[in-house]
């Protein structure tokens, strides 16, 4: 079925604003690009449940497989060879590693097609600094032993600004107009967040810290997965508009949910897990031109000769003596076959029931828990940046939000450099929000749809966001992250999929139930360890 200009732009990004920006009309002349990245058709062969059979001379033998090359698999491999383990292969279905995290490179700056910071971490997560002591990012600890990162790695200023009705303004939270009941709502909003980063359990425990694990699990912390953050915000007597998008932005920025989806313990940990004490700042964010593909393409350098890119494991047959791994080499088709003693199941939880034999029959009651949504990813490469349309407008930050777009707006690949004129980058996220039909909506356009799409979008701060737009690259998740909508978290899904089953051990951020680098990173040491033991 073929949609017009208006159809699409109403889907993505209202009525309202689909009927101004057809009134405009599209320029002549539209930039290049190309949809890039997953390979949907590939994806799909698992569903296919194929019958494969391996020759006798196409098997070999392997101690580990590490099945999924995102940020758990690659931190489970480097887990491994630190602890002198090398006989191990990590398989990726891409031709690139990093899952979310990965990036790309232009001729003069690199800039992320996923997530693209780190909030720096607290003193306790050891193993995590651990990795930022050996990237050589660390420049030291404070008096309370807290890590100090050097300087050129931390998120330079102006970090954050936003559009609002035809201006820029500075910061995520719209203070400009703000009315007494807005600034009261604020004002006890964040006393509501100070009780929460300072509230502990029995056992000392914070509700909300990284890694999800080292949360407490009391359950005055706990009934909070129970409603969604919009109940919550309700049940306190919020309304002030403002802060219920600031809100539903955390939400929609994290989570890829809205407010009304996103469970109230998940809404509360993207305010509180950050921040030490109350009355302090949320840690300071860690990042790159290329976003969190620093860190992977790190990982990748330290195991890069165990890396098998190009490979879509078929079906895992756990046996008595250890666990088979069929899977087809994308680029020669050849179907083969590893011998292992032991398999890291690193993928999404939900492919677990088409790869795994025993869960093709009889997939275990918490696999259909696990939902994930679907995301897009622009990369659009400028001549030149756009100029303010008023001199009194915020300039140009690391992260730039739209307030009245679904999307979230954009990230400057050259702002971390201190490269503030002349060509530049801007990667533009839109996340789905948990629609029913978001990935087929998402999947059933094309790359010049979802292109006007971005610059339409864009249009209304940027009014010469087309012309300077030379091309436009796009990148679909139709799994980008899990949901942590009410009832997920605490239920008990995640526990049961964290434990091995025969020989198999699982490491994905899933299992965290929120899509972070951190969670990644821990899901994939902690199934390292579970090997090493």
């Amino acid at each position: 079925m073929n949609f017009t200009r208006r159809e699409i732009l109403s889907a993505f990004l209202g009525l309202p604003f689909a009927l101004a920006a057809c009134k405009s009309n599209t320029p002549s002349e539209f930039p290049d690009g190309e949809i890039v990245g997953a390979n949907v058709d590939v994806g799909h062969i698992l569903r296919e449940n194929r019958n494969v059979e391996v020759l006798t001379n196409n098997w070999e033998t392997v101690k580990v497989a590490i099945v999924g090359g995102g940020a758990a698999g690659l931190s489970a491999a480097w887990k491994l060879r630190k602890e002198n383990f090398d006989d191990f292969v990590l398989l990726e279905l891409e031709s690139a590693i990093g899952g979310t995290s990965r990036s790309g490179k232009s001729d003069f700056i690199g800039y992320p097609w996923g997530a693209h910071y780190l909030p720096v971490p607290f003193k306790e997560n050891v193993a995590l600094i651990s990795l930022l002591d050996e990237m050589s990012l660390v420049e030291g600890r404070d008096e309370n032993g807290e890590l100090q990162i050097k300087e050129q790695f931390v998120c330079r200023e102006p970090e954050e600004r936003v559009f609002y009705k035809g201006r820029w303004y500075e910061g995520l939270y719209l203070t400009v107009g703000a009315s007494e009941t807005d600034k009261r709502q604020l004002a006890e909003f964040q006393r509501q967040i100070d009780f929460w980063v300072n509230w502990r359990d029995a056992q000392g425990r914070r509700a909300f810290v990284l890694p999800v694990a080292n949360c407490s699990n009391d359950a005055e912390a706990t009934a909070l997965d129970k409603i969604s953050f919009a109940d919550w915000l309700r049940q306190k007597g919020f309304d002030s508009p403002r802060l219920l998008w600031y809100s539903d932005y955390a939400c929609r920025d994290d989570y890829g949910l809205s407010l009304e989806q996103t469970s109230a313990w998940a809404g509360l940990f993207y305010f509180c897990s950050r921040v030490r004490k109350s009355g302090a700042e949320s840690q300071t964010f860690i990042t790159f031109p290329e976003g969190n593909g620093r860190f992977v393409n790190f990982l990748h350098e330290k195991i890069k000769d165990k890396t098998r890119l190009k490979i879509i494991a078929l079906e895992i047959v756990p046996h008595e003596k250890g666990v088979d791994v069929v899977y087809l080499n994308i680029e020669t088709n050849e179907i083969k076959g590893l011998h292992c003693e032991k398999i890291i199941f690193a993928a999404p939880i939900f492919t677990s029931k088409y790869l795994i034999r025993d869960f093709k029959t009889d997939a275990p009651a918490f696999v259909k828990e696990f939902e994930h949504n679907a995301w897009f990813v622009a990369n659009l490469f400028l001549r030149d940046r756009p100029k303010n349309q008023f001199a009194k407008d915020f300039p140009l930050a690391w992260d730039n939000v739209l307030y009245e777009s679904p999307s979230l707006g954009y990230v400057n690949a050259t702002h971390q450099k201190g490269i503030d004129y002349g060509k530049t980058i801007f990667t533009y996220y839109f996340p789905m929000c948990g629609e029913s039909d978001g990935r087929a909506k998402l999947f059933g356009l094309g790359w010049r749809d979802l292109a006007d799409v971005v610059l339409s979008d864009l249009q209304a701060a940027h009014k010469d966001i087309f012309q300077l737009t030379e091309r436009i690259d796009i990148m679909r998740w139709g799994h980008a992250m899990i949901s942590p909508r009410k009832d997920f978290l605490w239920s008990g899904a995640r526990e049961n999929a964290s434990k091995p089953f025969r020989n198999i051990h699982f490491a994905h951020s899933d299992l965290s139930g929120i899509a972070l680098f951190e969670e990644a990173f821990y899901q994939g040491l902690r199934a390292a360890n579970e090997i090493l033991k």
